[in-house]
């Protein structure tokens, strides 16, 4: 048998890596910018990085290795690739759509200001127009049901599931935010909580008086119990191991109470969150007050609401405003 020797520098060349074009650099580059400049959050990071990916590997089976070389129709083509699956991937929904076209345009305009290239191709393209769905929000009636239903008796883990669904819907905060409050990011003599919403943005938040008490019934009736299960953490919601409750028990927390409560198929992770919501916009707040309560960027993002409570916005508004009514 004939051995095979290599000199050194044809093992260098089997063994280096497959160079990167010039398109997988500025994607490189512009996810780098995305998590330094922008703190954006993990998981829309890799949503971001996974259709970057299918836009360079669609540009590359066309022969476009370069952001110089990009044209508007390779932009459009792609997007008609993504919702047609005609580049031998999955079809995307208009939303998912819309997001994967948010994320091309990004890059090429964030090429242009870098000076990377001299025109913008993606410039003009814009993302399919999405439907307009509302949230999924419950009565007043059947909260007070769900959070009945968690509060099993005699079993020290349902305070923690009622003050931990308490809090979801009295500050209308994120499974993930709720999860991640430590115990001094709840200050109960104040009534205020600190949440870090996406891309580790903070925002004070008050905490209702029914969850205030849920919160101090926990803490002092269970929460030392758990602790002592584990090393210390300084989580708020504990697991029955004395570590952070996970999103997912939470998650199946509120699907427990959901089915007692006779809701099941109608509670989401954001139920609690979308009812709160609602429910303020239906007692009158401003919608940019609720705006900052959920911590939207956009008053835009928040308003989507008001389309849940027409007869309400009408009421203020003829009440409110000087011209609404005419003379009797």
């Amino acid at each position: 048998m004939q051995v095979l020797t290599l000199t050194d520098s044809e093992v260098a060349v089997v063994r280096a890596p497959p160079a990167l074009s010039p398109l997988d650099r500025a994607v490189r580059g512009y996810l780098e910018h995305l998590t330094v400049e922008r703190g954006l959050a993990g998981n829309t990071l890799a949503a971001y990085r996974r259709d970057l990916d299918r836009y360079v590997c669609f540009l590359a089976a066309r022969g476009v290795r370069s952001p110089a070389d990009v044209i508007e129709q390779h932009v459009t083509g792609f997007l008609a690739a993504i919702r047609t699956g005609e580049d031998g991937r999955a079809v995307l929904t208009a939303s998912s759509a819309a997001r994967t076209v948010v994320a091309v345009r990004g890059l090429h305009k964030f090429l242009l200001l870098e000076g990377a290239v001299e025109t913008d191709a993606a410039g003009e393209v814009r993302p399919p127009s999405t439907p307009k769905r509302l949230p999924k929000a419950i009565t007043v009636a059947e909260v007070t049901r769900l959070l009945d239903a968690v509060a099993v008796p005699g079993t020290p883990s349902s305070l923690r599931d009622r003050a931990m669904l308490e809090l979801l819907y009295g500050c209308g905060a994120r499974i993930s935010e709720a999860v991640g409050l430590d115990v001094d990011d709840v200050d109960l003599d104040a009534g205020l909580a600190r949440l870090r919403g996406k891309g580790e943005k903070e925002r004070i938040v008050p905490v209702g008086s029914f969850a205030v008490a849920a919160l101090e019934a926990y803490r002092v009736r269970v929460r030392p119990a758990l602790a002592g299960r584990g090393l210390g953490t300084p989580a708020l919601f504990l697991n029955t191991r004395g570590g952070r409750l996970s999103r997912q028990s939470a998650w199946a927390v509120l699907q427990v109470g959901a089915e007692r409560a006779g809701l099941a198929g109608r509670v989401s992770p954001h139920t609690l969150r979308h009812s709160f919501a609602t429910h303020l916009l239906e007692g009158g707040a401003d919608v940019r007050v609720v705006q900052e309560l959920l911590g939207h960027a956009s008053v835009t993002t928040t308003q989507i609401y008001t389309k849940v409570a027409p007869e309400t916005l009408r009421e203020v508004y003829a009440a409110s405003h000087p011209r609404a009514v005419g003379p009797s």
